[in-house]
């Protein structure tokens, strides 16, 4: 069953959905990356949005009932999504740094790099196995800046962007069969000459924490790392431009 090919020709958008712990003086706020958020309804205007039961995004929807919704613009960077998506509210701050505004729902909206966004209050849930389906009634709604929205599609084949393991539509990619590695041809020299030395491709270098994959040929412009850098040559300071990990937690593709 070709799965993983046939569900990849759904059409997503990406967005940061925002909600609040409760109300008093010791609220609490998270956002998170989502791509599963839909219209479902006109009348009255409504959203459906699927969150991993384990995200803290869902502790805090179930706790407070409200929701706001960023829609991303296509020039959002891996560097600013990649804590809303691969790190975890109970252990930074994803709000640091970046403009918001208190929505009417005493949610925080997103606005950097959005759109625009709504705000919505829950009025039921779906148990989906490993999610839950939040439908919720829009309550406002208004524009952020021009842009155009940005797709799934572009995150991933133009930004190279990953799916976070509790993303709705995170698959498990099948593991391949083993093989063994071609042998190089040996490096022959005219007789009587120095022996060519052989020359050896960059490798790729993965982080194991969110996957992201460093490509020499294409370096991280985005990040001040220019296309032809090996790994090695890319500054210490430097860190995952989706997860914000540093370079000791790369590893070289076999």
């Amino acid at each position: 069953m070709k799965l993983r090919e046939t569900l990849c020709n759904i059409s997503y958008g990406m967005y940061i959905v925002c909600s609040r712990n409760g109300s008093g003086t010791d609220t609490r706020c998270n956002g998170q990356i989502v791509n599963t958020v839909v219209q479902v309804s006109a009348e009255p205007p409504s959203l459906a949005v699927s969150i991993h039961k384990r995200n803290l995004t869902h502790e805090y929807l179930m706790a407070s009932r409200v929701m706001t919704v960023t829609v991303l613009n296509k020039d959002a960077t891996l560097a600013f999504m990649g804590p809303w998506g691969f790190k975890s509210g109970r252990d930074v701050d994803k709000f640091r740094g970046v403009r918001t505004l208190m929505g009417r729902t005493g949610v925080p909206v997103v606005l950097d790099y959005g759109i625009s966004y709504f705000e919505a209050e829950i009025v039921g849930t779906m148990d989906a196995f490993t999610h839950t389906i939040f439908l919720a009634r829009i309550v406002e709604a208004e524009p952020i800046a021009p842009g155009e929205p940005l797709t799934y599609l572009c995150y991933h084949e133009l930004k190279k962007g990953k799916t976070p393991m509790n993303a709705a539509t995170f698959i498990r990619a099948e593991t391949p069969v083993a093989t063994a590695p071609p042998q190089p041809a040996p490096v022959h020299s005219a007789a009587g000459a120095a022996p060519l030395k052989e020359t050896t491709a960059m490798k790729k270098y993965t982080c194991k924490l969110c996957g992201y994959v460093y490509d020499p040929a294409q370096g991280d412009p985005d990040n001040g790392v220019k296309p032809g850098t090996a790994f090695e040559q890319v500054p210490d300071t430097w860190v995952c431009p989706i997860c914000g990990a540093d370079k000791t937690e790369f590893e070289p593709e076999s």
